[in-house]
């Protein structure tokens, strides 16, 4: 190999691994995203009501509001985003080698990905409480997973949602045979063209999936729940700094939700704010009082600019999830805490 192109190539891989381990006692990619003016932000693209990319070029759903939110943060600006789109297989690559600065895409958080040992990255809370199903088509007669005995089930390789699928058949000694596809889309052809008798996913991506089916009442969300996916934003290990100004952002979200904070009176919660010292636990959460964004390396009203940009995480979920939405799916455990959920937050002090 020519002396120069030796040289470029090492050159190329010198920055690829500074950028995947950029954090580990150097400066974090926090930095780089405010010094660009760009966040890029890792997707799915292909799941309504999470993240799709429609026909006219616009992305939408909850993993999307979530990367316009980590924007207004982070750089003040909700649309200085590049999505990224990237396959099971492709998303830590992508995140490793610094392709993207996080990912926001239906990514479960277990322990095997969160150990320094496994995939070494840092995941921020969880958005989205979830639990793996299983659809098949109402003409089959199948009412049980007990009635899937034998049969072919369709299921995207590279996930937690393979192995859930061989734990929970394994545990009932249910004979099966997996048909395995790189992403959503291939798993939902392959189940419509009839090649596997059932499709497994998180049940919020079958009954995203459903909903664009042509005759959705033909098909059948078994009530089996095979696993918990608990499903949350992520960025590389080692960047404790980008780390926590995501983790924080999540609870900025939630927090506004609990104060009854929206997208519309943000700014008149601002002003009561700065008109009233006596409530201090409001002008801290506001960034009047005190210095928790500069603890993140975010500015001080990185809360309102947050808000204003998507509104709580309440007005999120319903704008994509919610009764009215494309893609309704009741909201349960992903309430708030005091509404008898699991989304609750720190205090911001």
């Amino acid at each position: 190999m020519p002396f120069r192109t030796l040289w470029v190539s090492l050159a190329a891989a010198l920055m690829l691994q500074a950028c995947a381990t950029l954090g580990e006692g150097g400066a974090s990619r926090l930095g780089l995203i405010q010094q660009r003016q760009t966040l890029r932000c890792g997707v799915s693209g292909k799941i309504p009501g999470f993240s799709f990319l429609s026909s006219d070029g616009d992305y939408s759903g909850l993993d999307i509001d979530l990367c316009r939110a980590f924007a207004a943060a982070f750089i003040g600006d909700a649309d200085a985003i590049e999505f990224r789109q990237l396959t099971a297989p492709e998303r830590f690559t992508a995140l490793r080698t610094g392709e993207v600065d996080l990912l926001s895409r239906n990514t479960t958080f277990n322990l095997s990905r969160d150990a320094a040992g496994g995939n070494g990255v840092s995941f921020a809370p969880v958005v989205f409480h979830d639990g793996q199903g299983l659809m098949v088509k109402t003409s089959r007669g199948i009412r049980t997973i007990d009635d899937l005995n034998g049969e072919t089930i369709c299921v995207g390789s590279g996930t937690t949602t393979e192995q859930n699928l061989n734990d929970a058949f394994e545990a009932r000694g249910i004979a099966y045979t997996p048909i395995k596809y790189q992403d959503l889309n291939q798993v939902v052809a392959g189940y419509l063209q009839g090649r596997c008798a059932a499709m497994t996913s998180d049940r919020s991506q079958l009954a995203a999936a459903r909903s664009g089916f042509a005759k959705p009442k033909q098909h059948q969300i078994l009530e089996a729940v095979l696993s918990k996916e608990p499903l949350a934003p992520l960025s590389a290990g080692g960047d404790q700094r980008l780390g926590d100004a995501m983790r924080w952002v999540v609870y900025a979200l939630i927090t506004a939700e609990e104060l009854g904070i929206t997208k519309a009176n943000v700014g008149d919660w601002l002003d009561k704010a700065n008109k009233q010292t006596e409530l201090t636990r409001l002008r801290r959460f506001l960034g009047v009082d005190g210095d928790l964004g500069m603890k993140l390396g975010l500015e001080a009203d990185f809360v309102v600019k947050t808000i204003a940009a998507t509104g709580n995480y309440g007005e999120i979920y319903n704008r994509h999830l919610g009764p009215n939405s494309a893609v309704p799916i009741p909201r349960g455990i992903n309430q708030l805490y005091r509404d008898g959920g699991a989304m609750t937050a720190p205090p911001f002090q």
